[in-house]
């Protein structure tokens, strides 16, 4: 059986960025099952994108989530923040009700 998501490298870059804001890009490119190269290649898209922020920290960077943006622009009601918190299960902005995990949901 041929293997594929339901997620893009994208959505799992973001995934990944969620759980840890602190990886390094190889660190990043495990996490999602993709190389180094192509995980620098979609932080770069995210971050042009406005969906995520990097700072600098010593000689490391930083990602910052800006939970806020639509997921695509047809369902506007659907931010960034909501698909992770099922992936993550916690919030990523003040105010918003906990969506359960996907785990929960299974139960």
């Amino acid at each position: 059986m041929r293997e594929w998501s339901l997620i893009t490298n994208h959505g799992l870059v973001l995934a990944a960025i969620s759980r840890d804001s602190k990886q390094t890009i190889r660190e990043i490119g495990d996490a999602a099952g993709i190389t180094e190269r192509t995980a620098y290649g979609i932080v770069v898209d995210l971050e042009k994108a406005g969906y995520i922020k990097r700072t600098k920290v010593g000689t490391r960077n930083m990602y910052t989530i800006n939970p806020d943006m639509p997921l695509v622009s047809t369902l506007s009601d659907a931010s960034v923040g909501d698909l992770l918190a099922l992936f993550v299960g916690r919030q990523h902005r003040k105010g918003t009700k906990r969506i359960k995990t996907l785990r929960e949901v299974n139960v």
